[in-house]
């Protein structure tokens, strides 16, 4: 039987590597998009199915725009905000600069 790292634990771990510091904080936009999707859709309490169809689309997009591996249009990014009863804000921020984790 194998045993498994609970994730925290896994992340605790690694994040005084480098290397992992600079791959993770790369994914952040996208784990921020993914997010901020599936927040939306579990506040207007809707399934994927659902969102789907008041999108026009099928369930596997809206899957695929929450796993975050795609970047949707804004055109989709609307359609989503309006199938969801939610407004689309775009903003834009300040990077911040990581800093390396000690030696």
């Amino acid at each position: 039987m194998r045993n498994f790292i609970p994730v925290e634990k896994s992340f605790e771990r690694r994040k005084h590597d480098p290397q992992f510091v600079v791959a993770y904080d790369a994914l952040e936009e996208e784990f921020a998009l993914a997010s901020a999707l599936v927040e939306a859709r579990a506040s207007a309490d809707m399934t994927q199915e659902e969102v789907a169809k008041a999108m026009g689309t099928t369930q596997a997009v809206v899957a695929r725009l929450e796993s975050g591996k795609v970047r949707p249009s804004t055109r989709t990014l609307e359609r989503f905000a309006k199938a969801t009863r939610t407004r689309l804000r775009i903003s834009f921020t300040h990077e911040t600069v990581s800093q390396e984790a000690p030696r």
